[in-house]
């Protein structure tokens, strides 16, 4: 059973910058999108950004022109650069991967931005 884990969230001052991480395991699976959201405390779950298996990529208006999504499809992990971080970008990011019938999300990293 595939499972996925989210790797470099953290503190950072507003301004700075994260690079989050999400790899596959338990399994090879041709992913046909992959995608980040996040989940502020009392807010709802919202894209990021996602990424489809021919490279075609959605930004949310938030991120955009802030943060760079990547993917390696043999290795089925997804990055995302996040610059120029905002208080506002505080949430937990969630990787998540669709393929087949299945849509699999990571447990969570926390990001925390201090202003």
């Amino acid at each position: 059973q595939v499972h996925l884990l989210e790797s470099g969230g953290g503190l950072v001052q507003a301004g700075g910058s994260l690079r989050l991480s999400c790899a596959a395991a338990g399994g090879r699976v041709t992913v046909a999108i992959m995608g980040w959201y996040r989940q502020a405390p009392g807010k709802q779950h919202d894209l990021v950004v996602s990424i489809t298996r021919d490279s075609s990529i959605d930004y949310a208006d938030s991120v955009n022109g802030r943060s760079t999504i990547s993917s390696n499809n043999a290795e089925n992990s997804v990055y995302v650069q996040m610059n120029s971080l905002k208080p506002e970008d505080t949430a937990v990011y969630y990787c998540n991967y669709v393929f087949s019938e299945y849509n699999v999300w990571g447990p969570g990293t926390q990001v925390t931005v201090s202003s």
